[in-house]
């Protein structure tokens, strides 16, 4: 059975890396945004694994399982977070205060009035 399972394991992570790759830059930070619900499913069970089992080694491989589905979700929100910053308008009021090349160079300014 664990040939089984190895064959099973070998096969996702080459179809996750065949569809993974064929998805458009524009598409990847909103569909990696929504896979962030089925990241704290694997981490609920991580946690189920790293407390039902008797052995020490699937403790510390369900101990694994924890840290890496953390550390994918976490992940998937700063990106996330970050991305939607991209699209938030900016203040009026702190552009208004910044210097504008245009009405600052004399020369311009003054072409402008003559």
């Amino acid at each position: 059975m664990d040939i089984a399972l190895l064959v099973v394991f070998v096969l996702a992570a080459f179809v996750g890396k065949e569809v993974i790759s064929k998805v458009p830059a524009t598409l990847h930070t909103p569909l990696m945004s929504g896979s962030n619900a089925i990241s704290g499913i694997t981490i609920v069970g991580a946690l189920v694994v790293a407390g039902m089992v008797g052995t020490p080694w699937a403790k510390w491989l369900g101990f694994a399982a924890l840290i890496l589905a953390t550390i994918n979700v976490v992940g998937g929100f700063l990106v996330t977070d970050r991305m939607l910053q991209m699209f938030k308008k900016k203040d009026r009021k702190a552009l208004k205060g910044a210097a504008d090349p245009v009405t600052t160079n004399g020369a311009a300014r003054d072409a402008v009035t003559a």
